[in-house]
């Protein structure tokens, strides 16, 4: 799949979080919180589909949108391409970094203390 931009992450979440959707309840709900055109938000619709992201489905009179993709395997490409582009592919890079610039609380150490130790047992 092609790489989402952050725009269309935002249509993204809206058609994850209630799909089947109408493309004029997308819209309404962008609209309320990007302050985006309504053609704007048809034209990421359109490019979603195009992608294969999203599915769209002719209704009577309007068309319904349906998730293509889960946000799982959306969130796992973007991370693997994040991950590749900045770290050069290194998980212990990613981790370095946060570690030095602070940005770690005790709590995220300990979690992923646990991740470790539960992926080892794996």
């Amino acid at each position: 799949m092609n790489n989402i931009s952050d725009s269309e992450w935002k249509v993204m979440k809206v058609v994850w979080k209630k799909s089947p959707i109408s493309g004029s309840e997308i819209v309404d709900e962008l609209e309320a919180v990007t302050g985006w055109n309504p053609k704007t938000i048809h034209t990421l619709i359109r490019r979603l589909v195009a992608k294969g992201a999203i599915t769209a489905k002719k209704e009577s009179t309007f068309y319904s949108y349906y998730a293509a993709v889960s946000e799982e395997e959306c969130v796992k490409e973007e991370t693997e391409t994040f991950l590749e582009k900045c770290f050069n592919g290194s998980l212990n890079m990613l981790v370095s970094n946060f570690i030095k610039e602070d940005k770690l609380t005790e709590q995220d150490i300990e979690e992923l203390q646990e991740l470790l130790k539960s992926n080892k047992r794996r």
